[in-house]
């Protein structure tokens, strides 16, 4: 044996001890490479959608409302979301050569981008555009940005030594607090209501407040199943309340097509530098959030997490994240990425099958095809979405500050923070501030998260005394 053979060997070996230390001790009934009966496969992959089908299908309906899609548009997005949900979660957990994690992760519609998107959509309706020439320009936009992660996939040591845990809660924070102002606007009743002089009325804040009270009251319950199912039954209760008060329209039911077929590219493909800076950042972000939702469901379901195994699946899911959003791109939906509420499924359960997967695909496709199931969704008033969503949007926010709070807040880390937050959220608050300002510079620093995010990432490399 030559020398480097011999070191190659090593490192090897290296490797399996690492791996064997590293995988965490289960108690699961059926592990990754199981293959569970057919029942109890449906069984546990509809627990897993239905965990994960409200944060799916959410982020679509907060946008369609905000850019004033038409009824039909909107349900049609909400069926590509599910469509595209499905694709990739099987893409994720078959494992297409190095695309993939060959683990049982859920992909879903991203909320970190909903900020940005909303953002350039209403850029574009404010020089003249409507609703589908805002689309075509976001759908470009999250095509292109998914090539920034998967070009970071290839080289996620570097990225993290850049996007430090001091950056990333900055990041993750940022998109919880600029995300509030959604959830307070569907409280008051949303954009129509704003338009219509009814915004803030009694009854929409009733409604939004029992669906809010709903879901903490079953949150701070001991039962799990009640914790996990807390949003859809808050959203369940406040829709059937909404009906006699007369806040729901079924009308629109009755033209919608009894299959939508996936249509690529129905509202054109746009593309602009300056908006594409906030997504590319974006991209950036989510690459290091899916390593740790994909180290966690590795850690679940009894694999490594370290060594040589461990980290091809980590590169493999990343990558993924990147193709199957180029997928929502051209199939008319917002970026996907990987889901971290089936990682409590998988502990109830006992199943880290990644064959259960398959099963979440087939269903979500499905729930896509039928336009009824996104029609009875997109009928949810704003004032029920708004109840759930400002306490999801509140929970992203402190997710940022436990990660913030596990960092050394040094006079140096202490002002990256200050800094970052307070632009990010200044022009949030004032977004008229930039109007002065050329039109690359605000596309650019328009959205809080790219302000705080970019400021946090260049302070962080600057200024002296980095970690």
């Amino acid at each position: 044996m030559t020398n480097q053979e011999i070191a190659i060997e090593a490192e090897s070996i290296q490797d399996t001890r690492t791996e064997a230390l590293t995988a965490l001790k289960s108690d699961l009934i059926y592990g990754l490479e199981a293959h569970p009966p057919f029942l109890e496969s449906i069984f546990v992959a509809l627990q897993h959608v239905f965990a994960c089908f409200v944060g799916i299908i959410t982020p679509g309906l907060i946008i369609c409302g905000a850019l004033e899609t038409s009824p039909a548009d909107t349900t049609f997005i909400l069926s590509m979301s599910l469509v595209v949900s499905g694709i990739a979660t099987f893409i994720q957990a078959k494992r297409f050569g190095p695309v993939g994690s060959g683990l049982l992760s859920v992909q879903g519609t991203s909320f970190a981008f909903i900020g940005p998107i909303i953002a350039t959509g209403l850029a574009v309706k404010g020089n003249g555009g409507n609703a589908q020439d805002a689309l075509g320009l976001v759908f470009g936009l999250c095509f292109f940005g998914a090539f920034v992660e998967i070009f970071i996939s290839r080289f996620l040591h570097l990225a993290n030594k850049i996007i430090t845990p001091l950056v990333t809660g900055v990041v993750v924070t940022l998109i919880g607090l600029t995300l509030i102002k959604v959830g307070i606007t569907s409280m008051g009743g949303g954009v129509p209501a704003q338009n219509n002089g009814t915004f803030g009325s009694p009854v929409f804040l009733g409604v939004a407040l029992l669906v809010l009270g709903i879901i903490v009251a079953l949150n701070s319950t001991a039962n799990n199943f009640l914790r996990m199912s807390s949003i859809v039954v808050g959203l369940t209760i406040g829709y059937i309340v909404s009906i006699p008060l007369g806040l729901v329209d079924f009308s629109n039911l009755a033209g919608l097509p009894a299959i939508a077929l996936p249509i690529p590219f129905r509202y054109g493909f746009e593309f602009d530098f300056g908006a594409f800076i906030p997504f590319a950042f974006l991209y950036l972000i989510t690459a290091i959030e899916s390593i740790g939702d994909l180290t966690a469901t590795s850690a679940i379901s009894g694999e490594p997490i370290a060594g040589g195994k461990y980290f091809k699946r980590i590169k493999g899911g990343v990558l993924g994240d990147g193709i199957n959003s180029i997928i929502a791109a051209c199939l008319n939906t917002f970026p996907n990425t990987t889901f971290s509420q089936n990682n409590g499924v998988i502990q109830l359960t006992g199943v880290g099958s990644r064959y259960v997967g398959y099963f979440i695909s087939a269903i979500l496709i499905l729930l896509g095809l039928f336009p009824i199931v996104a029609g009875i969704f997109q009928a949810l008033p704003q004032p029920v979405l708004g109840g759930a969503t400002i306490i999801m949007f509140s929970t992203v926010a402190v997710a940022g500050i436990k990660i913030l709070s596990c960092v050394d807040l040094t006079k140096r880390n202490s002002i990256i923070l200050a800094l970052s937050l307070g632009l990010g959220l200044g022009v949030t608050f004032v977004p008229d501030i930039l109007d002065q300002m050329p039109a690359l510079v605000k596309n650019i620093f328009s959205s809080g998260i790219s302000t705080g995010g970019i400021t946090a990432l260049l302070l962080n490399l600057i200024l002296p005394g980095r970690e």
